[in-house]
């Protein structure tokens, strides 16, 4: 169980884009820089060192957007509550990450992610944001909000934020309701394509069984494995499928009996509960956050030689889950 792949491969061209971002930059606190003279990482150990090599972030299909984007992309909601947010979201568009999550409601995201896009420009990254505005004018005005400060002139991913009650998704379907609001934003081409967030398992139903939205947001982790059924709906119906809190969000370690101690076999690790979700084919990308340039290498350094779990090893981490709570 959890056996380490016998080898590993290297791409020079990763490896390359990591060496060259920390030459340039070496702007890593040491509390967060890895250890090792070189920026590696191998799933043979899970740590960073001399002999870990990475090889390319691979993409899916974010349903019937068409858009490809790579497995693990970037939750930036906590990005901005950093000393080094700036150079979180570069290390992350520098690893090869195409696909970063952002929303009105939170603080600073929007912005912190225009300044990076007005200095290096846009090209090659998809950027998602959302709304938590459930009206059509309220939609609408929040779309050309995130416009400016994103300062884009079309947003590839619009998303309705926490739609999560049967009376949220009702208010959001009214004709003067935010779906609305995002329909007309399409037509006017200012989002490409719209999208919504849930946590509930009652409107992802719903959610599903409509087809009015080309991507759906759930959490799903070791943590979190009753959604696995409904995104297996979503995905047959080429609705894309973001995950977030794919490593059970930033709360649970301080919700676990015992603390993350109890966690005996030593197999919740970021590295393994990030390949448990994608593991699932019928995910399109996890957002996990990120408030350092230290956790974007380790995300996408696990993605990058991601081999799949197998049965046995996802019914373990989800065991070892639900122990802790």
């Amino acid at each position: 169980m959890f056996q380490p792949v016998p080898s590993c491969q290297t791409s020079t061209i990763f490896l390359g884009r990591v060496a060259s971002y920390f030459r340039a930059g070496n702007h890593i606190p040491r509390a967060h820089r890895p250890t090792g003279s070189t920026i590696r990482y191998c799933e043979i150990d899970g740590r960073f060192g001399r002999d870990a090599p990475m090889i390319g972030l691979p993409r899916r299909r974010l349903g019937r957007t068409g858009l490809e984007v790579g497995v693990v992309g970037l939750g930036a909601m906590d990005t901005p509550n950093s000393p080094e947010a700036t150079e979180t979201v570069e290390a992350a568009l520098e690893l090869g990450i195409n696909f970063i999550d952002t929303a009105r409601e939170y603080a600073g995201s929007e912005f912190l992610l225009g300044q990076v896009v007005r200095v290096r420009g846009a090209a090659g990254v998809h950027f998602a944001s959302k709304t938590f505005s459930q009206t059509i004018d309220g939609s609408q005005r929040d779309i050309d909000r995130s416009l400016s400060t994103l300062g884009l002139e079309r947003i590839d991913l619009y998303q309705l934020h926490d739609i999560s009650t049967p009376q949220a998704w009702e208010r959001v379907h009214r004709e003067d309701g935010a779906l609305a609001g995002l329909q007309v934003a399409r037509e006017r081409g200012l989002v490409a394509h719209i999208g919504v967030s849930t946590h509930s398992m009652e409107v992802l139903e719903r959610i599903v069984d409509s087809d009015a939205f080309d991507t759906v947001m759930v959490e799903y982790s070791a943590f979190y494995p009753q959604s696995a059924r409904l995104i297996e709906r979503a995905h047959a119906r080429d609705i894309g499928v973001i995950v977030m809190r794919p490593l059970g969000g930033s709360g649970r370690t301080s919700e676990m009996r015992g603390g993350i101690e109890a966690d005996r076999e030593g197999i919740l690790t970021p590295r393994n509960l990030l390949r448990y979700v994608l593991s699932n084919p019928a995910v399109s990308t996890a957002i996990p956050g990120a408030r350092y340039p230290s956790r974007v290498v380790e995300n996408v350094a696990t993605a990058s030689a991601f081999v799949p779990l197998s049965a046995e090893e996802r019914e373990a981490l989800e065991a070892a889950a639900a122990a802790l709570y």
